[in-house]
């Protein structure tokens, strides 16, 4: 052989990702006193003792961002992205009645391109102590040849923790309870592959406008987070269920709470539609019923609540930001969730 290999050479830069690693090191600082040492350790030790709790359950997740993460990075808004990855994983822990404690995150990349690297790791940082927890460490793998470069393959995992007793799986849900609908902030994660679609098909959506920014602006909003709104409501025995509604819509997410023996009937002319919504109607002629299973349709989480507790609880809500209102009642029945009504399109609402 007459040229001399390096791993450099086959793809690698050990010293670009030794850089890059340096870079992290201030993005994972933290307050958080659980956690016992810092970025370069083989693991994250994080302190397992939880003195405030009566039975501590730990409570864990894996998520990704689907392809949003392709959109992200084409038009140059990877943060958005990782904010988006990171609340997520929030809603998919809170809706359990737990708090956030700890994000992992894990980068695949065909080329470790440094600042954008540094951005992604801040970004992840930013989001969790956002929702009060911290980014504890993770994995950057550079993969020559398996994906090209330029692409990022994004994942992260989450911990989280719940007093047994305070656990909120839906199991407490009772005939006649109220369902809540809180407002999303756009598409979240959710349903992206059927936007690019759109994008694709009638690209003259990229110049309309939302709410005053431009489509794919409103497309890229992250996801919202609930936790700094519902964790004032842990404790309170008036909530019996959370369903955080992401894929399948709200249909395919309320009914993983519902006790055996219960159903869920939503009136969907209550929905606030958000307008972005009405525009991938109207460019992708889409029907309701696609819509309603592959969008969230403005209701980013539902809550089940006794009904007299409904008002406190949506004053509590609205207080914080966030659009909260009445959608729907439980009844007995088979588990599943049944729309009555019709998707009110004429009278769009903001996020």
């Amino acid at each position: 052989m007459s040229k001399k290999l390096s791993y450099k050479s086959s793809g690698v830069d050990r010293d670009t990702e030794n850089e890059t690693k340096e870079g992290m090191a201030s993005a994972l600082e933290t307050s958080d006193a659980r956690v016992l040492n810092k970025i370069g350790a083989f693991a994250s030790l994080y302190d397992g003792a939880f003195p405030e709790y009566e039975h501590p359950v730990l409570v864990l997740k894996t998520e990704e961002p689907g392809s949003k993460q392709l959109l992200a990075m084409r038009y140059d808004k990877v943060e958005n992205v990782c904010h988006d990855l990171v609340n997520h994983l929030v809603n998919d822990c809170i809706v359990m009645g737990a708090k956030p404690l700890s994000i992992q995150d894990c980068i695949v990349a065909g080329k470790v391109e440094k600042d954008i690297v540094l951005r992604m790791v801040r970004a992840f940082s930013d989001a969790a102590k956002e929702n009060e927890c911290s980014l504890t460490g993770g994995e950057t793998s550079w993969q020559p040849n398996v994906i090209p470069e330029g692409t990022y393959v994004l994942t992260a995992s989450i911990v989280g923790v719940v007093d047994k007793h305070k656990v909120i799986d839906g199991s407490r849900i009772q005939e006649g309870d109220t369902v809540l609908a809180f407002a999303s902030s756009g598409v979240h994660t959710n349903g992206i592959s059927l936007v690019r679609k759109i994008m694709e098909a009638a690209p003259a959506i990229l110049k309309e406008r939302v709410d005053g920014e431009l489509f794919i602006d409103a497309v890229l909003t992250p996801h919202r987070a609930y936790y700094r709104v519902l964790k004032g409501l842990f404790d309170s025995e008036g909530l019996t269920g959370l369903a955080h509604i992401t894929g399948g819509g709200i249909k395919e997410n309320l009914n993983r709470i519902l006790p055996a023996g219960l159903s869920a009937q939503v009136d969907l002319s209550k929905i606030r539609v958000l307008p972005l919504f009405s525009l991938l109607k109207r460019y992708g002629a889409l029907d309701d019923a696609d819509m309603l299973r592959t969008f969230n349709m403005g209701v980013g989480l539902a809550a089940v609540v006794r009904p007299e507790d409904s008002g406190r609880m949506m004053a509590h809500v609205v207080r914080m930001g966030i659009d909260a209102y009445e959608i729907g009642t439980i009844t007995t029945g088979s588990g599943a969730v049944e729309f009555a009504g019709a998707l009110q399109w004429s009278n769009m609402h903001r996020v």
